[in-house]
């Protein structure tokens, strides 16, 4: 007997599903946008699919119906559909989190009635000429200067693992800015590692796609010494009136915004009515909201109405990408050892790694000498010098990988071939004691195996080294090597 489609296993038709999307989209995308997804039920043809935000769905949707829509049908017949879910956050306090259920292609036609959508009001401004904060007294300016800078695009901005999903969702944004379900845009992360740049990328993206909207980039504390001077001078309406006139409004640094009541409050209002009107908001810190302190909770709440995302440290391939982009833009050419070497020792932030590479392009102008690895390593020793190296699960592949003369892919592989088993039981050994990883987080790096696998690997590495003398020397170059 035929089985039926209600006997099926929804987890084993996603499953066969994947495999036809991996080999139909590149590996990098397919880990990106389809990895995190999870099957959750399948009911008379209708497979329901879990992802991870409003985000997803809409990058789902934009660039993968198609494939997903002929794949579900491949497995589940003519009949076949698909249906998401995704669980929210309630803006609330001491609300629990609900789902909302969207069919494919037909998008907001269910929502959660709970959920209340803005309302898209026209607002016809007076005939009065609102003063712009950004003109100096008694000098006239029409036109809204964006304050963007155009060398950081999205040109520039080098894309990697630690900064993807942040990035496609920038991109995504200046598109359609304030119509995606990622309204307000709120990038997060320590310092150094690209948040104004991927901010002023996207006003730079909307000012090209869009030329009649008005644009504007300011940091946070830009913004409250104009709210200030507006109440020395008595015209705070004509302040909120300005800002409630723009149609894509950057804030950079919100966190220093905190403690300041008075001014919270004034960006309040103005939040709400330009998202009421679907206005882009966008907003870095230097935190993720639930950790922001001095910031009041009404506020806090409205930040995570869109989509929340953090820009991670970047690993070796995304350092060297940048250092060749960065010398490429210069016109300067550098040895390959040279930029590898900046871009192993130096891992704290972007800033720091393009500040080194300057130093040794002006030593090398000023005193007419060759960019080599001499001079490269007594500029870093000057840098960092007071800074012990961070070693890092990237950099530590990177290391074992050169030594047995194997890719990283297939370190990560399934392979049980006797020479990429040890090199991968050595990594995850160097990680766990140079690191301070997790043992989930090193097997998630080393393949995506759990924290038991890696356990075993680093007792079966104790008694090989007490065992066997070839793997000894295996680890005590390979010390050397990382520490170098």
């Amino acid at each position: 007997m035929i089985p039926t489609v209600i006997e099926k296993d929804y987890a084993q038709v996603w499953d066969n599903c994947l495999r036809i999307i991996k080999d139909n989209i590149p590996a990098q995308s397919f880990k990106t946008w389809f990895v995190p997804i999870q099957p959750v039920k399948l009911e008379k043809n209708v497979l329901t699919i879990q992802v991870p935000s409003p985000f997803f769905y809409e990058w789902l949707e934009e660039h993968y119906i198609t494939l997903l829509k002929k794949t579900v049908k491949k497995e589940l017949g003519a009949d076949g559909t698909l249906e998401y879910t995704i669980i929210m956050d309630s803006s609330q306090q001491n609300s629990s989190p609900f789902t909302i259920r969207m069919p494919a292609s037909h998008r907001n036609a269910i929502s959660n009635p709970s959920v209340s959508m803005p309302l898209n009001i026209n607002h016809e401004g007076g005939s009065k000429e609102i003063p712009n904060p950004f003109v100096i007294p008694g000098l006239k300016k029409i036109k809204v200067n964006s304050q963007l800078n155009d060398r950081l695009s999205f040109d520039n901005f080098i894309e990697g693992d630690c900064n993807r999903l942040a990035r496609s969702a920038g991109y995504a944004i200046s598109d359609k800015p304030g119509v995606t379900a990622f309204n307000p845009f709120f990038i997060y992360s320590n310092v150094g590692l690209g948040k104004t740049h991927l901010s002023q990328a996207i006003g730079i993206q909307v000012k090209n796609n869009f030329p009649d909207k008005t644009v504007l980039y300011l940091s946070a504390e830009q913004f409250q010494h104009q709210f200030t001077d507006s109440v020395l001078n008595r015209n705070q309406n004509d302040f909120v009136n300005f800002y409630q006139m723009i149609d894509v409004l950057i804030i950079d640094d919100i966190h220093n915004l905190a403690g300041k009541q008075k001014t919270q409050d004034v960006f309040f209002h103005i939040f709400n009515h330009l998202h009421q009107r679907s206005k882009q908001i966008i907003i870095t810190s230097d935190k993720a909201p639930v950790e922001l302190n001095g910031i009041e909770q009404r506020l806090l709440s409205r930040f995570k109405w869109g989509l929340a995302a953090d820009l991670q440290l970047p690993d070796f391939e995304t350092r060297v990408a940048i250092l060749k982009k960065k010398t490429y833009n210069d016109g300067i050419e550098m040895p390959n050892d040279v930029i590898e070497y900046l871009a192993y020792n130096i891992t704290s932030n972007i800033r720091e790694l393009e500040g080194a590479l300057n130093s040794i392009i002006a030593q090398s102008v000023l005193n007419k000498k060759s960019i080599n690895l001499d001079l490269a390593r007594r500029m870093v020793d000057k840098i960092v010098i007071c800074n012990t190296k961070e070693i890092s699960i990237d950099y530590i592949q990177k290391v074992v990988c050169d030594y047995f003369s194997i890719s990283v892919d297939e370190l990560n592989s399934k392979s049980r071939k006797r020479d990429i088993v040890q090199a991968r039981q050595l990594a995850m050994f160097f990680s766990k004691e140079m690191t301070k990883a997790s043992l989930a987080t090193i097997g998630l790096h080393c393949g995506n195996k759990d924290h038991a696998t890696v356990l075993h690997a680093c007792r079966t590495v104790n008694n090989l080294l007490e065992t066997d003398r070839l793997f000894k020397t295996y680890h005590d170059e390979l010390v050397r090597k990382i520490k170098l």
